[in-house]
């Protein structure tokens, strides 16, 4: 189920409306899983388009997977950071700008087995898809 106009489901809606409200106090953790929110610029519609992701950290800066679930394309916000690696980031009350980019494949491993342990599933979706799922690291800016 969707909510009109937004293309997302009515639960990430529900989600993301909660972490809002509430700065992070209800949200932050879904279903035992740390989330964060992801602000990025919509590559056709110039918009701001911000979508709450299951994240871990690493040296600083926070790691999400463009996983899709597995889906044979990228999600959305993964070709509007690619377009556009200037971001805002929201973790509980912690708001920041951020640069987005994509793990090389030199650090994809070590970040893919930190992600995989906090979200399992993202075995499961690699396991389904031909693309090769990217990981991200957003980095704080300076």
């Amino acid at each position: 189920m969707t909510t009109s106009g937004s293309g997302k489901p009515a639960w990430v809606l529900e989600h993301l409306e909660r972490y809002i409200a509430t700065d992070g106090e209800d949200g932050h953790m879904w279903r035992g899983t740390p989330t964060l929110l992801l602000t990025t610029t919509g590559r056709k519609s110039g918009r701001e388009v911000t979508t709450p992701l299951i994240y871990g950290a690493h040296g600083g800066s926070c790691i999400v997977v463009a996983s899709r679930g597995g889906a044979p394309d990228h999600p959305q916000w993964y070709y509007n950071l690619s377009a556009n690696p200037s971001v805002r980031v929201q973790v509980a009350a912690d708001k920041f700008d951020a640069v987005a980019r994509t793990a090389s494949p030199d650090e994809k491993p070590e970040l893919w087995q930190l992600m995989a342990g906090i979200y399992p599933p993202y075995d499961e979706y690699q396991a389904k898809t031909e693309r090769v799922i990217p990981v991200v690291i957003l980095e704080r800016a300076s």
